[in-house]
This record gives C-alpha cells, structure tokens and sequence, in this order.
C-alpha cells in the first residue's frame, strides 16, 4: 500500500464553548442569591465595574447645591441662603457678630426692663461643671450617641441590637464545666457535646467515639449518663425511645408498665391499643392516660435552641391579574444585579497607562464587564420569556386551581419560545413565581400526563395527586377508601390510572394505608366520645 500526501478541503460547523459563553450558560442556571454573591466577586475583583445606583450622580448634586447656595452675585449680601444656612457665607457673617458684641445694652435694670424678666431667669447661676455634668449623666437620646460616634441614620444597624441566639452546642458546654473537674471526662464530653445534632440526638453506634478517644467503653457511657441529665430534659439520647424514657424518669414516671409502652412505640404508631394494652397490663383508662403522657413530652428537646437560620424564598418572577382579564408577567427588580461599565475610567486610564502588560489587563476587564453585563441582561429576558409561556400554557391553574393544572414537558415550552430544552431546565432550576395561589417553583408547573379513561384530554399529574387528597380529606372514618377504591373513582371521573401508581401518590404525600387511616380516625372518634363521657359523668346536668 503507497502512501501519498494530499490537500482536501473541509467545511464543518462545531460549537466552541468560549468563556463567555460558558459565563452566560453559568448565570442563567444560578438562583438570585448565588447571582448576587457572584456579581458582588466581579464587582471586587474588576475595577471597571460598579454597582448602578439610583440616586442622582455627584455632578448633578454639585448644580443644585450651587443653585441653592450661591443665592445672588452680591457675595452672600442679599437674601439668599448661604452654605452655613444663615443667609450669606460665613465670611459675611462675622461683621454683623462683632457689631453686635460691641453693642451698649445698658445697665442690669435697662436689660430687665427690656426682656421683661430678670436676669437670674435668663442667665443660670449653676456652674459650667455642673452643667457639663448634668449633660453627661442624662440618658443618650439618640442612636449616635448610643452607638459611639455612629455619624448619620446612614450608619444605622438595626441588627446590631440583637442578641446572639444562644445554641444547643453552648448550652451544654456550660453544664459540662460545672458536671467535671477531670479533664479526660471533660474532653469525653466535649466530643459527645460535638455529635449531638440540632434536634438533641447522638449517633446510635458510640464506639468508634471511644476508640478515637483512646478511652474505653465504660468511661464513655459514664461520660454519656451524666450528659442525658443536662437541660433541656431528654438531650443527649440514642433514640426516640430513650429520649421519651429520660423525660420520663425526669418526672418520675417511669414505672414498668410506662416502660413497656415506651419499648413498643411502633404499636402506638400502628393504633394498635390492643396490643398496647395486652403488653402493658393496663385497663383501657389507664393506657389511654399513658398516650396521653407521651403526648405532652418532647421528642426534639434541641429545636427550642437556636439553630441555622432558614433563607427567605424570594421570588424571581410576579404574576398578577391584568385588566384585560389576562395575566401580566414581570420580573422582580429586587432579585436583578445592577451594574454598569465605566466607560469614563476606562479611558481616562487608556491615555495613561504605558505598559503593555497593563493595557492587555485593563483591555480584558472591559471586555469580561461588557460581557457580564449583556449576559445579565440575556439572563432576565430569558427569564422573562420562559415564565410568560409557562403562565401561558397553564392559564386554567392560575384561574381554577390545581384541579386545572394541564401536562407540560420542557419541549413544548422550548418549541414555543424557540429554545433549546436544556436552555429551559436551565432557566427553571431555583427559579421562583409568586402568583394569586402562592409561590411555587418554575419546575412545579412541568408535570407527567395520565391518559384519560374516555380518551380525551390527558390530566396533570400534580391535579391527579391533588384528587387523590381531596377523596381521602373528605373519607368517612366508618368508610375508609381503599387504594382499590380510588382507582374505581378516579377511573368514574376519567383517569386511567394504575393501582401502583395511585399508592405511589399516596406514598409521595405522606398519606397512610387505609389500615392506619382508619386505626388512627377511629382512635380519634373514641378519644372525643370518652371525653364527652367523661364530661357527662362530672355534670349530670349534661345528660
């Protein structure tokens, strides 16, 4: 086989991911508080960027302080206001204060006769020192004086006025200096302190903590024993059963038959009183007190200690009834990064600056500002587009509800507007719409279909998942639905729907079987009979 060489010509076309492109793809997936804190990054790292503002420039608070300060040509002599605020400027002021200092004004009686007082009513006889210190020791009137030196309502922090939120972690540390003196228990502690999550539980498996400690087992159960004394009651428990008995033994009622109880609580989730009762050895009055004991305890002592503050879910997008009967989309203006290019800098430096290295520097800090700037406006308008055909495509839901809401995938609303999907999932991800029925997700609005029974229009899957609520809020307790029983209804209302896919619902809302539902609705029936009994029994007059 001869091996020759050759010239061809070549015509494709490959998409090149170019760092701006790959910034745009970045900011349009980002949700506004990662925007923010990434725009606040460019904004230190390059210097022709700034923060857009919407007060009036410097040069136009010049002119109209100008306008206001330099009243006539006559040098502060007419009416005008000066810029001390006194009428004129300062210079023209002091004539009149010396002619008014070298004024005659008569004997102490001409002076009383002329302010129709006396003296002493006017100009106090106290001392300046105890004036000064009648001034000191009055109570600070305004922010700036109690916050030392704060220079304007600028300044002003409300926050700084809030106390530190006391955590679990330190409110056991506390306790575990005064439980021991000895530095190996106090350091066991600590690291136990350390493992306690925000509701007050440790890990079930402590051994490796020994092991780590170089201690032995025995001297971190003892280290342990003393930990689940500490306040809140409970803290410091392997598990729901132990956190419920130290409660338990903290009030002294903790006897077998409670513990027994305590040691069966999957009984008591399953409603199973029977059995409760057969274990416990109790009549049905006295396990009725016992739930009713468990009940009043705590099973996350921790949470009343101050944990990681939550993030507010601000919303991206607003959606308001329009007066034509539509709906009128808009962006939230809070949520959007304001920054410009100055130009002005940038060309004040190009005349200056000499080196090279620093032109080639300066010429890519125009270029990525420019950049960011058309991408952030790109970023909002894709927004913008994207959410007014998602409100477009679902217009039942925003006039009748959930029961309304239609399928929709991520193709229909990229055909729609002429996008890629991918640009859609983009713009959806941690995205949120504030409407007349809430704030929801952009993604909530992207739901499977279900076929219809009678082969007409498909139904949401969300508004399928709604129906399957409302038919087991609206159950009879002597007439709980099966998962059997739905599927008939639901198949009588035109939803073809699976048995499976009917408990996978059920499962994803957190709704019990039948079973439980109708352990757990007769168990309540029985509660408010007994307590109407009772009320009877205590009033005759009742009956």
């Amino acid at each position: 086989m001869a091996l020759t060489q050759r010239l061809e010509f070549r015509q494709s076309q490959s998409l090149v991911m170019t760092p701006q492109l790959m910034q745009a793809i970045k900011l349009l997936q980002l949700s506004n508080l990662d925007l923010t804190t990434f725009v606040e990054e460019e904004l230190e790292r390059n210097p022709l960027l700034e923060r857009a503002n919407d007060e009036a420039p410097a040069g136009e608070a010049s002119a109209e302080a100008g306008q206001y300060g330099d009243g006539d040509d006559s040098g502060g002599q007419g009416d005008g206001v000066g810029d001390d605020g006194f009428g004129g400027s300062g210079e023209a002021f002091e004539p009149g204060q010396e002619e008014w200092m070298s004024k005659d004004l008569g004997t102490r009686a001409e002076i009383e006769q002329t302010l129709d007082t006396g003296l002493d009513n006017v100009f106090s006889e106290e001392p300046a020192e105890a004036a000064a210190r009648n001034a000191q020791d009055a109570a600070p009137t305004t922010y700036t004086e109690w916050g030392g030196g704060a220079s304007g309502d600028e300044d002003y922090n409300l926050e700084a006025f809030v106390a530190a939120e006391t955590t679990l972690s330190d409110h056991l540390a506390e306790q575990l200096s005064v439980a021991f003196t000895a530095p190996a228990q106090r350091m066991i502690g600590q690291y136990l302190i350390d493992l306690v999550d925000e509701a007050g539980y440790l890990p079930p498996d402590l051994g490796q903590a020994a092991e780590r400690l170089g201690a032995t087992q025995q001297e971190v159960e003892d280290v342990l024993a003393v930990l689940q004394k500490f306040d809140p009651p409970g803290v410091c428990a392997r598990s729901l059963s132990e956190c419920l008995a130290i409660q338990l033994r903290e009030l002294d009622r903790y006897d077998p038959a409670m513990q027994a109880l305590v040691e069966h609580l999957d009984l008591l989730a399953k409603r199973d009183i029977v059995a409760l009762r057969k274990i416990c050895g109790v009549d049905d009055e006295d396990i009725a007190d016992m739930i009713g004991e468990i009940r009043r305890l705590n099973p996350k002592p921790g949470m009343k200690f101050g944990s990681a503050r939550l993030q507010t879910m601000v919303p991206d997008v607003y959606v308001r009834p329009g007066p034509d009967g539509g709906w009128h989309v808009e962006l939230n203006s809070d949520t959007l990064p304001r920054v410009l290019v100055n130009q002005t800098y940038y060309s004040e430096l190009s005349k200056k600056i000499g080196k090279d290295g620093d032109k080639s520097y300066f010429t890519d800090a125009l270029q990525n500002a420019t950049w960011l700037v058309r991408a952030l406006d790109q970023r909002a308008r894709t927004i913008l587009k994207v959410a007014t055909e998602i409100v477009r495509q679902q217009d039942g839901f925003f006039t009748h509800g959930v029961a309304h809401l239609r399928p929709l995938n991520l193709k229909a609303v990229a055909d729609a507007i002429q996008m890629h999907e991918s640009t859609v999932s983009r713009v959806t991800a941690n995205k949120y719409m504030a409407t007349n029925r809430g704030t929801f997700e952009l993604k909530y609005f992207f739901t499977a279909s279900i076929a219809s029974a009678d082969g007409g229009e498909a139904h949401s899957a969300e508004a399928v998942r709604h129906h399957i609520k409302q038919l087991i809020d609206s159950e009879e307790p002597s007439a709980i639905l099966s998962d059997d029983t739905i599927v008939e209804r639901l198949r009588a209302s035109g939803i073809d729907i699976a048995r499976r896919t009917v408990a996978k619902y059920r499962e994803a809302m957190r709704i019990p079987s039948s079973v439980q539902r109708r352990r757990d609705k007769q168990s309540a029936l029985g509660n408010v009979l007994s307590t109407a009994l009772s009320d009877r029994s205590r009033n005759p007059e009742l009956a």
